[in-house]
């Protein structure tokens, strides 16, 4: 598959900390997966560049002139502005490095623009409010309040799937919340994150206050999780990388995203038209590399032929091909390796009694939209999060056994239920074990203003921008004990 070449983009520098672009000594080559070419190059980053603009960032927060709440909202407001101006650059920047359609990549910059926005609007968040000293004795002859204050330095570490979004949700709520920032973007997509960086820069977000360190996950990190001036860590990514950056920060705050396994329950009474096109359009998009891709279908046995049947003709239809076309709706997988160990999973569900309706075909670092159903327990397909384009279908005879089987699963963010029946909708979402839970409509589905995460694998903590700002402040009471009584 070939696509239109544009000359590679190179950001202001390689990395950015000290209120300065930074030359490299060691630089990384960005490569577009669907044919390897070169798209830009950025610093390869050390441990060492990591203390450097740790420290940078700290003495900014702890020892530099302050930054006002209202200075921070319209620096925000601002960014919002410009990044609404250069959709398009922005959405070429990321189709390029990245895995995403162009008109996908479009989208991606629209949500990042209302993440921005919605970030500026969470000033009046920090005014906090007065203690009720009137409500117990001891408080007689007082008087206080509280105001929620900046953590410090806030480490964002974010991945490749949505390169500029995720980054504007651990970014833009930490700014407005006062703190620090410093961002170590996935090593495949870290161009659109240095040109977010130069866009706060313009807006007026003070430049000692920013950092980004391009390089590798298992140096810089590592380095910066563990860093003793790094006061929270925002990290998005996968459980086993997500453990580990929890072992390397210690006892400090800490907020994550691990992804999960989409589970989508279809109810005997449901509108099955209407559930086939959401489980087709949440497991395929982006090629399946989304926290929330729908993963596992649980379908009332009565339903479950005609469900089949109807995801298999649509899933037919999605045209995989170049990320430049407008055709297109299936791009690439981040690397070959991806496209490789998706192959290799499906392979051993197939070899262990599974049927492929559609799909399990792969070329080169694409992976084609696959059904399966008779996938046998244990597989990894089943088990593990895919962050492929693979759905499992699977029958059941009972809403409790659905119920049971989801949250039986190790993963817990989201999850979707198709009923007409309200009453049976609530009981089922009550009882299910994850982060939220989507009624006639899958969990590939958030807003960026609602708690976002998961339970059990899915992660610690919450964000979504207000609830980010939430925990990446925190309360400072003040609190005046009047020395003679009121006349």
């Amino acid at each position: 598959m070939s696509r239109p070449r544009s000359s590679p983009w190179s950001p202001a520098g390689g990395a950015f900390w000290s209120g300065r672009w930074q030359a490299p000594e060691a630089v990384l080559h960005v490569v577009d997966p669907e044919d390897g070419a070169i798209v830009g190059t950025v610093a390869d980053c050390t441990p060492s560049d990591v203390d450097d603009a740790v420290h940078a960032v700290a003495r900014a927060v702890l020892e530099g002139p302050a930054w006002p709440v209202w200075s921070r909202r319209e620096a925000l407001h601002r960014a919002a502005g410009l990044l609404a101006q250069r959709e398009g650059a922005f959405a070429g920047l990321i189709s390029q490095e990245g895995c995403k359609p162009n008109r996908d990549a479009a989208r991606e910059v629209q949500r990042a623009v209302e993440t921005v926005r919605l970030s500026a609007e969470q000033a009046d968040r920090l005014e906090g409010r007065t203690l009720p000293f009137g409500d117990t004795p001891r408080g007689e002859n007082r008087l206080g309040w509280y105001t929620r204050e900046p953590v410090g330095v806030v480490a964002a570490i974010t991945p490749f799937n949505d390169p500029l979004n995720l980054v504007a949700h651990k970014v833009a709520p930490a700014l407005i919340g006062g703190n620090g920032v410093v961002l170590k973007p996935a090593e495949q997509t870290p161009l659109v994150a240095l040109a977010f960086i130069e866009l706060l820069l313009e807006a007026g977000v003070p430049a000692d206050r920013l950092a980004v360190l391009p390089g590798r996950g298992a140096t810089v990190g590592a380095a910066l999780a563990g860093h003793p001036r790094v006061d929270l860590v925002s990290f998005t990514g996968g459980h086993t990388t997500g453990t580990a950056v929890a072992a390397t920060a210690g006892a400090k705050k800490t907020l994550m995203e691990l992804g999960g396994n989409g589970a989508v329950l279809v109810l005997a009474d449901a509108d099955v038209r209407r559930a086939s096109a959401a489980v087709v359009d949440g497991a395929f998009g982006n090629a399946g590399q989304n926290c929330l891709s729908v993963q596992r279908v649980f379908v009332a046995r009565e339903l479950v032929d005609d469900l089949v049947e109807r995801i298999v003709v649509l899933t037919r239809k999605l045209v995989v091909g170049s990320k430049a076309l407008a055709s297109t709706q299936i791009g690439p997988l981040i690397d070959e390796a991806a496209a490789v160990r998706i192959e290799r999973w499906v392979e051993e569900a197939v070899q262990g009694g599974a049927e492929a309706h559609v799909g399990a075909k792969r070329e080169g670092t694409y992976y084609w939209p696959t059904v399966l159903t008779a996938v046998p327990a244990g597989a990894r397909v089943l088990t593990e999060e895919v962050f492929g384009p693979v759905v499992s279908i699977e029958p059941f005879d009972s809403v409790d056994e659905a119920v049971s089987e989801v949250n039986s699963l190790e993963y817990g963010l989201q999850a979707g239920v198709f009923t007409t029946d309200l009453d049976t909708a609530l009981d089922v979402a009550q009882r299910l074990r994850v982060g939220a839970v989507m009624i006639n409509d899958t969990g590939d589905f958030r807003i960026d203003a609602m708690p976002f995460g998961g339970s059990k694998r899915s992660g610690v903590g919450r964000e979504g921008v207000p609830f980010a700002v939430d925990a990446m402040t925190e309360p400072k009471i003040i609190a005046i004990h009047r020395t003679s009584r009121p006349a």
